[in-house]
């Protein structure tokens, strides 16, 4: 119940998985990929936008199923609209449906990926087409920016219980296929908003990326995809004998205000949702499920100072199941994992995140250099940090 009363305060966590993660399609059906849910043990990553060379072979379209791709109607050169480096842009694009649709695979083609930090697909329902426009023509260009979610409040799902994501795509990404008879539901008139994070660390210059959709007619025979969050607040204090202004909470706090705006304030939102935990390395955040569901496969997002994260059903029970374990995070590999065999949840069982954060990474990674330590919390810029489980299930 306490979730369901804050969904609408933290609408803005919608982007919360927004720099990660491959929510709206699962794993390929066809023998590739993780088969398990623990990640494959591999070194944290310096990668900042580079996607990585695809390792998997394409999937052939099966029967009933056709690509559609969307291109950026022009070029679009990104700049960090007030401080910082990162820049969030919403891009509308029409998929032009006639007849009620399935999403059953998404891939993202970037222009010039050393720009892109991330995307997230996000589907617009007929009604709210108009509002979206009208958006587009207010800002300048093409597109608009889009801090917290695409800035459409009101449409159906606009929180963290049924995120309206059709996909998303991440450095190291390929195209997600959803096993067969799985879609993510688009209905007839429906667009799209194509949320693009750009990172300036590598410089700038103009992109116009396009993302793939691999799309059915819905029939009434496909089992629908659904997208849940699983957020919890990160809280770490500089390292022992570091001390400079942005140590301290609420100096690191106004610094976030000034690059993110509000947004900036769901760092506090999380202690509301989740309680206050203590400040450290480690952060926790335990929900209900609230309705029955399949659990079908998972993904965790953090920045790159994430070490691990975890994903805990009925966690300190005798019912107790781990649903993702990913011990050495790899920011270049954040696809979907999906479970061995499904698993149902009953509307009273819960959910644990946990994440691990290490400071001492900065003083690895190349992303961090000449940058001030600093006491970092939840924030949506590349040297900020997230804690984020996703859950992809269905209803059956």
């Amino acid at each position: 119940m306490r979730l369901r009363v804050l969904a609408g305060a933290l609408a803005t966590l919608i982007v919360l998985a927004g720099c990660g993660g491959d929510p709206g399609a699962l794993p390929r059906a066809d023998g590739h990929g993780h088969t398990s849910a623990t990640a494959p043990s591999s070194a944290a990553s310096a990668t900042t936008g580079a996607s990585s060379t695809p390792t998997t072979a394409p999937v052939a379209l099966r029967s009933g199923e056709r690509f559609v791709e969307l291109r950026m109607p022009h070029a679009y050169t990104p700049k960090a609209p007030t401080v910082g480096t990162d820049e969030y842009r919403c891009f509308l694009l029409d998929p032009k449906i006639t007849k009620d649709a399935v999403i059953t695979g998404t891939d993202f083609l970037p222009a010039n990926p050393q720009l892109v930090h991330h995307v997230i697909l996000y589907k617009v329902d007929p009604e709210d087409v108009a509002a979206a426009k009208a958006k587009d023509s207010a800002d300048p260009g093409d597109g608009w920016t889009c801090f917290g979610g695409t800035g459409l409040g009101g449409g159906a799902g606009q929180n963290i219980w049924r995120a309206p994501w059709l996909g998303a795509w991440a450095p190291g990404g390929t195209e997600k296929v959803a096993e067969k008879g799985i879609g993510t539901p688009l209905p007839k008139g429906s667009q799209i908003v194509m949320q693009i994070h750009y990172n300036l660390i590598n410089g700038t210059g103009p992109d116009q990326s396009a993302t793939k959709l691999r799309i059915a007619t819905d029939n009434g025979s496909y089992n629908y995809l659904y997208t849940r969050l699983l957020p919890a607040p990160v809280e770490m204090p500089c390292r022992t004998g570091v001390a400079n202004k942005l140590c301290a909470r609420d100096a690191a706090m106004a610094d976030n205000i000034a690059r993110f705006g509000a947004e900036a304030k769901t760092a506090d939102l999380l202690h509301i949702l989740c309680g206050a935990g203590p400040v450290g390395p480690t952060q926790s955040c335990t929900t209900t499920a609230g309705e029955k569901m399949v659990v079908r496969a998972l993904s965790g997002h953090m920045h790159l100072l994430g070490r691990a994260i975890s994903v805990v059903a009925n966690k300190g029970t005798p019912r107790a199941k781990t649903l993702l374990d990913i011990t050495n995070w790899d920011f270049d590999n954040q696809g979907s994992i999906p479970l061995d065999t499904p698993t149902t949840l009953n509307p009273k069982d819960t959910l644990t995140v946990t994440c691990t954060h290490d400071q001492s990474l900065r003083d690895k990674l190349p992303a961090f250099k000449g940058t001030t330590e600093r006491y970092v919390m939840w924030g949506e810029g590349t040297t900020d940090e997230m804690c984020l489980g996703i859950v992809l299930f269905t209803k059956s």
